[in-house]
């Protein structure tokens, strides 16, 4: 007989559903994460701030009232970029140390219009950018859970937490969830509410979920979205899917070139050539970081250069030499390819693709970019991670789903349809190598 889940060890569906039918309190589900958060702590370093009296003062009040929506009680990790007023935010950057934000940004105070307990802030990396921290992988702690969303991710993986949120510039989202076995989702562009986000890149930049089932995932998204769906909505005919290997490609390890070879079996996914138009906006996608990182930290940087890690330094100078026309080109060409990945999608419903290299590099100081992820970023379309196999070394490998621009909630559904189909093939996660 399988054991029943530890408190911690729920997800948010099943948590959620068992507080509204009075079988669960917060309270007890609060205290079991911050047990958990107690015990593992010291050795994952997911968290920049947690209050435990402060959670645990949320959770009280939550029982004490009815409900508020459909995450009510339910604990939630913020991503340390994101502002918060009643608990220090300080973007992962020792030159914010302590610094209290006066509001919460626009998705922290929708979480707790709809009940849930902000139970911390999630490590992450200076500024979000993709020079590593201390936050380790809890599948090995020897392996990065990836970056920027690093603590976020960590903190779902190891059941300190049944949901976080993160950001996404590369890979920051999609990436952490395929390394530390999680579902990830990033929104198309404006789909979840970025409003009062400090330090933000405002053509890329873009918020994104963990979770630890697809169900999750639908609920937390249908808690920040007025009139989303909170429950997973299989699309009534099976999708058209396409797989886009994408010209890095070579860049995939030898587990992900058999996990994608299993998927393109299970799921009959044509090959699919992208437009050269759409693999030559890379280069336009690093002209607008680079312009829109320097206008985000420009003074703060300036001001400490000497107490910036390598990579923000490095990003500021190459800023400083990126022009307004150069910004404005940029930007249309990557319309243009937007334009022409939009066509694409006339003929598939969605892309298969993977979302890391492979499994998480045995090295906690690698500064490895978001190579199968920063091309659909700045196409701004929705992706989705599923945890479907696992590699040679027992880590998690994930496959990316993505979808046409504003089409989230239809990525969702054959995000469903596509783990179903999968698991015809065996028990998910299905091991290679």
């Amino acid at each position: 007989m399988a054991k029943r889940p530890q408190i911690n060890q729920l997800g948010a569906a099943d948590a959620a559903a068992r507080i509204a039918a009075g079988k669960l309190t917060s309270e007890a589900l609060v205290r079991a994460c911050l047990d958990r958060i107690e015990e593992r702590e010291s050795a994952v370093h997911a968290w920049a701030f947690v209050d435990p009296d402060l959670a645990l003062a949320q959770a009280r009040a939550r029982d004490k009232e009815g409900p508020r929506g459909p995450l009510h009680g339910v604990p939630v990790g913020i991503k340390d970029n994101i502002d918060t007023e009643d608990m220090p935010t300080e973007y992962g950057s020792k030159l914010y140390a302590g610094h209290r934000p006066v509001a919460d940004a626009a998705t922290v105070a929708r979480l707790r219009a709809q009940g849930a307990v902000i139970l911390g802030k999630t490590r992450t990396t200076e500024f979000a950018c993709p020079f590593p921290t201390i936050t380790r992988n809890p599948h090995d702690l020897n392996r990065t859970p990836g970056v920027s969303s690093s603590g976020s991710a960590a903190a779902v993986a190891d059941f300190m937490v049944p949901l976080s949120n993160g950001t996404q510039t590369g890979g920051s989202v999609i990436r952490p969830a395929s390394l530390c076995g999680l579902y990830g989702f990033k929104g198309s562009l404006n789909a979840l509410d970025r409003a009062g986000i400090r330090h933000l890149k405002s053509s890329i930049d873009t918020l994104g979920l963990f979770g630890r089932a697809l169900a999750d995932i639908v609920l937390m998204r249908g808690a920040l979205i007025e009139g989303a769906k909170t429950a997973i909505a299989r699309p009534r005919k099976a999708p058209r899917i396409g797989l886009a290997k994408t010209h890095v490609w070579p860049q995939a390890k030898p587990e992900m070139v058999a996990a994608i070879e299993i998927a393109q079996r299970a799921l009959g996914a044509a090959d699919v050539t992208l437009p050269q138009i759409i693999q030559d906006s890379l280069q336009c996608f690093g002209v607008i970081t680079r312009y829109e990182g320097l206008l985000m930290t420009e003074q703060i940087v300036r001001d400490n250069i000497d107490q910036v890690n390598p990579w923000s330094r490095d990003g500021y100078e190459a800023g400083l030499k990126t022009n307004r026309a150069d910004f404005d080109h940029a930007v249309g060409e990557a319309q243009r390819a937007r334009t022409a990945l939009a066509r694409i999608f006339n003929d598939y419903d969605v892309l298969i693709t993977p979302a890391a290299t492979g499994e998480a590099p045995a090295d906690l100081t690698i500064i490895e970019g978001g190579s199968f992820n920063s091309l659909w970023t700045h196409m701004y379309v929705p992706c989705l991670t599923i945890p479907a196999f696992v590699g040679p070394n027992g880590m998690p490998v994930g496959l990316q789903v993505v979808g046409p621009h504003g089409a989230d909630e239809a990525v969702l559904a054959a995000g469903a349809w596509i783990e179903a189909q999968l698991k015809t093939t065996g028990a998910l996660p299905i091991r290679i190598g």
